[in-house]
């Protein structure tokens, strides 16, 4: 892999995270930090963390790539009087867990930031430090149930559908690292550092489906609690077909590509009337038009249908698996994925990384370290850094200026994240071509969705494809920070403002920008909508119960209710622009980012990818090398329709249960049993069926239609809530 500067390569991370955070300072080594992983002898018990490959933990050892490992005693006082020398002269400490591992060496984070105040420190829980849910624990299935997402997911009566295993917790560390990073940005502006308490809770509340911000689909649970209780009943938005092969999807918006449709079916009779130009007429003519669909699939492979719907002008994508992704040409070609020994004498392909800096892959350089492999020393002296120059209680961004291109909401989110923490950020569209978040029902000047996410922005109309507005926009260049732009690859450079067109203008500027499959590789050109993307990169796949489902005809997989991964994209483009922005402040230079959000989905979903590549997808091997872990299910509680995530425990088969008191039979595949089958969920309200930690480390979570943290007992005894709502970063709206 050929070498980039490192975003952050002056920052020192002193490293005692857990499984549940390790993700979180894999995304600061990758931009370059030095990661100093300090363990305990014998090393981290997230060494034997499930699934494992060749006896080493494979999340553990995906999630430590890049970072240096030492050993320090806890019981010895060399060692403890050691490890607060490294904290001293850290720039980030990261913790995680209650206590902490910090407290194996008699401190803690808020004590280090207490007693360094140049020291950012973050400690990272489910529920937060503070609370009366800071004893309790979460998984993946606790966290989509209690979160909202979970009460969108699957078939519109039965058992939700629990959405990929992996998804909540990656979320939740880009959602860490953006905080962490704003808080040692604002460090380097006034000189003080910070104790950050993160909720892993609050942070999924916040940045998968949310309610607020760039509406996800938990907003909808919002809007309508008062009513259906079910998923919602509309689950084929963007229809997914059976073909000779496997799956494929379609996601027919906008007329030409309606039309395009219609040549492709061969122009049938019934549906040339310009009304079916209009989505509301095609939807309800759909169950017509989708019987001339899977005619025309019916006997065609994936590769033959995406290619001919490129031809045709119609956006479509193979349902693959991810079997078929990691031998993926596109994926090979950009470098996304990589062959490499992740652990001591295996060779596997792994995910390379979220990060494309000035063209080049910044991710995946060394495989994680064996406990001690390294002294407990930091690789290089201090850094010098600009003086601080702004004032103790200021906003971390005052004094950013950023030209906002970002369009719907990956792009919003991203502008969002800097606006909300004192940037001025100003949004630039033209009438010619607005925001599609814009379009709200007639008489509305704006969408809900579209008020929210575009708060603390300044706005300008320009049309860029007239000279006068290239010539302000020019000027504006000149005096910016940055500009996020998520347009299709090659808009920008079509507009005259590529990247060495606006490095030419201000050789500071930074340039942020991300597309749906990335701005090079085979798939570069394909029209890239959020349901192709989950699509192409196996989240649809993935997200199914597996059981039969009581239609016949249609498919087994329930992804269309959910914005993911584009609130995400936003937060992982913000990490990366923010860490171009610190390495600009440092050395003057501009630089050019990009994320794509195929790949942002591959990396969230890693040691699935990684434990897919190491057992080739084949059952018989699953157990060797292979030691997988149980994933949970979903309970009915048997009261007014709740029901009740049941999160794995180690390596225990944990059973999906089904209770009684519900009119309709139990899913198929599903035991049926009285209530007494699960006496801690079955006639219980969903919200009391929670239940905290116990010494076997099992849980449970409620499934909620709204966010179970807007508006709680747990929400309200922490900070960073704004009326209803928890405020971005712990700030209220300026």
């Amino acid at each position: 892999m050929q070498m980039v500067d490192r975003l952050l390569d002056a920052v020192r991370v002193l490293d005692l995270s857990g499984a549940d955070a390790d993700a979180v300072t894999r995304l600061l080594a990758d931009l370059g930090a030095d990661v100093l992983k300090v363990e305990p002898p014998g090393g981290s018990a997230a060494r034997q963390e499930l699934p494992t490959l060749a006896g080493t933990s494979i999340a553990f050892a995906v999630h430590n790539a890049n970072k240096r490992s030492a050993v320090l005693d806890p019981l010895n006082q060399d060692d403890r009087r050691q490890f607060l020398d490294l904290a001293a002269t850290a720039d980030i400490v990261v913790d995680s867990g209650l206590p902490g591992q910090a407290a194996a060496y008699g401190t803690s984070c808020a004590e280090l930031a207490d007693r360094y105040h140049h020291l950012v420190a973050l400690s990272i829980t489910d529920f937060g430090a503070v609370g009366p849910r800071s004893s309790w624990r979460a998984t993946d299935p606790v966290l989509y149930a209690m979160s909202g997402s979970l009460s969108r997911s699957g078939p519109t009566t039965g058992t939700p559908v629990l959405p990929p295993d992996g998804i909540a917790s990656a979320t939740a560390a880009v959602q860490a690292a953006w905080a962490v990073l704003a808080a040692y940005y604002n460090r380097l502006r006034c000189g003080v550092g910070d104790y950050i308490d993160f909720s892993r809770f609050d942070a999924v509340v916040m940045a998968l489906d949310p309610a607020f911000g760039a509406h996800g689909q938990v907003a909808a649970g919002i809007r309508g609690s008062d009513r259906w209780r079910g998923r919602p009943k509309n689950q084929d938005a963007y229809p997914i077909y059976p073909c000779k092969d496997g799956y494929v999807r379609l996601c027919v918006m906008a007329p030409r590509q309606w039309r395009g449709l219609r040549r492709w079916l061969g122009e049938p009779d019934d549906f040339q009337d310009p009304k079916y130009d209009v989505i509301g007429a095609r939807f309800a003519a759909w169950p017509q038009i989708s019987v001339l669909v899977a005619a025309l699939f019916a006997e065609r492979t994936m590769k033959e249908l995406v290619a001919a719907g490129q031809e045709h002008g119609v956006p479509i994508a193979a349902v693959l698996t991810p079997s078929r992704i990691l031998a993926s040409e596109h994926f090979q070609a950009v470098g996304a994925i990589t062959d490499t020994e992740l652990v001591p004498g295996v060779h596997t392909r792994v995910p390379s990384g979220y990060f494309v800096v000035d063209e080049q892959r910044c991710g995946f350089r060394a495989p994680a370290p064996s406990a001690g492999q390294d002294e407990p020393r930091w690789l290089a002296a201090p850094t010098p850094t600009p003086a601080p120059s702004g004032r103790v209680g200021g906003y971390p961004f005052e004094g950013l200026r950023i030209l906002d291109l970002g369009i719907i909401v990956a792009g919003g989110e991203l502008s969002r994240l800097f606006g909300d923490l004192g940037g001025e950020v100003i949004k630039v569209e033209s009438a010619q071509y607005p925001d599609g978040l814009r379009q709200a029902r007639a008489g509305d000047a704006m969408s809900e969705s579209f008020a929210w996410t575009h708060r603390n922005h300044l706005a300008l109309g320009l049309n860029l494809r007239h000279t006068e507005g290239k010539e302000i926009f020019g000027r504006l260049v000149a005096d910016a920070d940055a500009v996020f732009a998520n347009f299709k690859p090659g808009t920008l450079t079509s507009l005259g403002f590529s990247y060495q067109e606006l490095h030419a203008l201000n050789p500071r500027i930074v340039l942020a920008g991300s597309s749906a499959f990335g701005n090079r590789g085979p798939w570069s050109t394909r029209m890239g909508y959020g349901p192709l993307v989950r699509a192409a990169t196996g989240v649809t796949r993935l997200w199914t119960s597996g059981a039969t489902s009581s239609d016949a005809l249609r498919h087994a997989f329930f992804d269309a209710t959910t914005i993911f991964p584009d609130h995400v994209v936003g937060r992982v483009g913000a990490v990366l622009a923010l860490a171009a922005l610190i390495h600009r402040d440092r050395t003057g230079a501009g630089t050019h980012v990009h994320i794509s959000q195929a790949e942002v989905v591959v990396n969230q979903l890693d040691t699935l990818f990684v434990t897919e590549a190491a057992t080739g997808g084949r059952p018989a091997l699953r157990d060797k090398p292979v030691t997988r872990r149980t994933p949970g299910g979903v309970d009915d509680t048997g009261v007014d329709l709740e029901w009740c995530s049941q999160p794995g425990a180690g390596g225990r088969s944990t059973p999906v249960g089904w209770s009684s008191g519900r009119p309709d039979e139990p899913p198929a595949g599903h035991p049926r049993g009285p209530p007494t089958d699960r006496p801690e969920t079955a006639g219980r309200h969903g919200s009391s069926a929670h239940r905290p930690s116990t010494a076997s480390g099992d849980g449970a979570g409620a499934v909620s239609p709204n966010p179970a943290g807007a508006a709680t007992p747990g929400a309200a005894a922490r900070s960073g809530h704004v009326g209803d709502l928890p405020a971005a970063a712990g700030h209220e709206p300026r």
